[in-house]
């Protein structure tokens, strides 16, 4: 069976649901909300993976971040994005981390999927998805902002599945692998 395959960093229980909570102002709006439990941080999108290739993935991932130093992102606002005047998703956005891409990068070289050096990973995570047809027919666009300071400890990443379950995806962590020093 394949199944869609990310590494991400897991984001704190207390902190999804301080993000749904702020977010509920917005809940009128014509968005795809990201359930509370499917929260996270895409490090690197691996595609649909048959089943029996996981064990390997899960080997390669875990071999490319042992050695990495535990480290903090720093996000500061919620936001249209990727911009505010042709808006796709609703972003928490947080400051340009050389650690991430470095991460990253690690982990696509370990699994040999590694194309090019980016020159910068600012750091994302997803709250929601614009239906862009009725978002469109609105005559006035919401704005949608919101400071949300937060500083969050990358001490792992893992590897996920994403299934669907007839109301959305369904996240499931394969395995998590430790960030070693």
């Amino acid at each position: 069976m394949k199944r869609k395959i990310f590494v991400s960093i897991n984001i704190p229980e207390k902190t999804r649901s301080k993000l749904i909570k702020t977010i509920e102002l917005w809940q009128n709006l014509p968005v795809k909300w990201i359930r509370e439990q499917n929260l996270h941080l895409t490090v690197s999108f691996l595609g649909f993976v048959n089943d029996d290739m996981l064990s390997e993935i899960c080997a390669k991932v875990r071999n490319a971040v042992e050695k990495t130093e535990i480290f903090d992102l720093e996000f500061a606002e919620i936001m249209l994005a990727p911009n505010k005047d042709d808006p796709k998703t609703i972003w928490l956005t947080g400051k340009v981390s050389d650690e991430l891409r470095i991460l990253q990068e690690q982990i696509e070289k370990g699994l040999g999927t590694f194309v090019a050096r980016k020159k910068s990973f600012r750091p994302h995570i997803t709250l929601g998805r614009i239906r862009n047809h009725k978002w469109n027919a609105q005559k006035e666009k919401p704005e949608v902002f919101a400071k949300f300071p937060l500083t969050l400890a990358v001490n792992s990443v893992e590897i996920i599945a994403s299934d669907f379950d007839g109301d959305g995806p369904e996240y499931t962590i394969i395995e998590s692998c430790p960030l070693g020093i």
